[in-house]
């Protein structure tokens, strides 16, 4: 048993000593690939994903030198056809890039140290073999002296890429490095598997993957293995069910992630955080603070404030992630920056429609502490005019609300010209970005005689009044009041139960002025 080589199944026994959440049935699609073209699988998840448990529940599973068939008992796995013919029978070797380069005296010296280190256990493990000039020769080497092939796997894969992310030197090497042993004629000797996991996907050069031969799964693409990018909501309502908590408040805060079509996918840690303290909060701000955000939100690339002020009313935007290279600096355009943050866990990607959205409450409010604290100032103005409007509409004061409504047009992240009530409603998302946090935000309600243009639902903890928001295009304030009555519109909410206001909100193309008119629903 050693650092690299066969490490044991230590990571995996603390995993089962906890709560644990059965995730072994991705060892089954490994044990699918092996030794076939599609071998080399790289998995790309943000922080917080569990992408490190993966690694070592598949070095438990594969390792030889150690025994895990009890850890696998009960678990998904163990009922599998696939379970006893692979079940501790490989050399496995397991490299956490970041703790290279924590231990580098040089970014520069990493890809080195890796090849030395790993080649010198090697060596001492099979002295049979002949050595190498490098890494690659001595396994492709050792695999024809002991006739077996290796298992590789390898954590936070793109390390080298977000700490030397100016440094293409370091970075050539290392790719150079990775192509020496996934990408030779000596690769289908040594190996039969590899596991990369990391935040981003492999990089590109120009169109091309820096490393053709993996198959990549990542939160833009994740099938088959989108059960395994998170916890799934079956999964968090078995959590809730032995805790404290609401499943209906954990969603709130935690859902979002909608992969693979239809599954829902939460964070992990931010679960099972909140389960061990039985307190739902941002427990994504406790291990990464919003200047990771900031940064990229920051930048001044064409639409992109626009598209992240829409977002945080609710909207979602539409992207092409095909332009992203895959690393943190090649940014030539919004898209790029959008499909980072995808990669990072700030935004979902909904495959349907190629739009991005920014997924729970709890990634709302880092993105919210960013923008207040960012050079957006305008930005962070609307945010803050947002939580007076909402007090003005509670507090049915009309002038103040046309006037708030005014500004949030002024604010440049909404269209300048309107010209249909859709673009009123725009700005009148943006203006209300606030009642998120308190509200259910449904748009075109259907009711008896139509459609109510806008309906902010309070959320179950809220004790706000529901409102219910017409919007007219050169019409009255009157008129829009007259039409939520006249269509009742209140009939599509009878069953609410508490209070209600309804409020019209005008704007006259001539004037260039917003009305409002508030009323209670008796």
């Amino acid at each position: 048993m050693g650092n690299y080589l066969n490490i044991g199944n230590a990571g995996f026994t603390a995993m089962r000593r906890g709560t644990y959440v059965d995730k072994t049935g991705m060892i089954s699609f490994m044990n699918g690939v092996l030794g076939t073209a599609d071998k080399m699988v790289c998995v790309s998840r943000p922080r917080r994903f569990g992408k490190s448990f993966a690694a070592k529940m598949l070095c438990a599973y594969y390792d030889k030198s150690c025994d895990s068939r009890a850890l696998f008992q009960g678990t998904e796995i163990a009922g599998d056809a696939s379970f006893e013919k692979h079940l501790n029978h490989y050399n496995v070797i397991y490299l956490d890039i970041t703790l290279f380069t924590a231990r580098a005296a040089s970014i520069k010296d990493v890809v080195q140290n890796i090849d030395d280190a790993v080649r010198r256990e090697i060596e001492e493990a099979f002295p049979d073999a002949p050595r190498g000039s490098d890494l690659a020769e001595t396994l492709a080497n050792t695999a024809r002296a002991i006739g077996e092939r290796f298992i590789m796997i390898i954590d936070e894969w793109d390390a080298i890429f977000r700490e030397a992310k100016n440094d293409i030197a370091v970075q050539d090497k290392y790719i150079a490095f990775l192509r020496s042993l996934f990408k030779s004629s000596w690769t289908d000797m040594v190996f039969d598997a590899a596991y990369i996991t990391g935040i981003l996907p492999i990089k590109k050069y120009g169109t091309q993957s820096a490393m053709t031969d993996f198959r990549e799964y990542s939160m833009i693409l994740p099938v088959p293995l989108e059960r395994y990018v998170g916890f799934t909501e079956e999964e968090v309502r078995e959590l809730c069910a032995g805790s404290d908590l609401a499943f209906e408040d954990v969603r709130r805060w935690y859902d979002g992630y909608v992969v693979g079509g239809d599954t829902h996918i939460y964070a992990p840690k931010s679960v099972m955080d909140a389960v061990l303290r039985g307190q739902i909060g941002n427990y994504w701000t406790a291990s990464e603070t919003y200047e990771a955000l900031k940064i990229y939100i920051d930048m001044d690339e064409d639409g992109l404030k626009e598209a992240i002020v829409h977002m945080l009313g609710g909207g979602r935007v539409s992207i092409d992630a095909g332009t992203f290279q895959n690393d943190m600096t090649t940014i030539t355009c919004r898209d790029d920056v959008l499909t980072l943050l995808i990669h990072l866990g700030y935004l979902a990607y909904d495959a349907d429609s190629r739009s991005v959205y920014i997924p729970n409450e709890e990634i709302r409010e880092e993105f919210v502490r960013a923008l207040k604290r960012g050079k957006h100032a305008e930005v962070a103005k609307l945010i803050r005019n947002s939580d007076q409007l909402l007090e003005s509409i509670l507090d049915m004061d009309e002038e103040a609300v046309a006037a708030a409504i005014e500004e949030a047009h002024k604010a440049g992240a909404a269209p300048t010209f309107y010209n249909n009530e859709q673009a009123l409603r725009s700005v009148i998302r943006l203006a209300l970005i606030s009642c998120v946090d308190e509200f259910l935000q449904i748009e075109e309600l259907p009711s008896g005689h139509g459609y109510a243009d806008v309906v902010f639902f309070p959320k179950k903890t809220s004790s706000l009044p529901l409102l219910l928001i017409e919007l007219k295009w050169n019409r009255t304030k009157k008129g829009a009041i007259s039409q939520i009555r006249s269509r009742d519109y209140p009939q599509a909410v009878k069953d609410y139960g508490g209070e209600i206001l309804l409020v019209g909100i005008t704007y006259d193309a001539k004037t260039k002025k917003h009305t409002c008119r508030i009323e209670e629903c008796v």
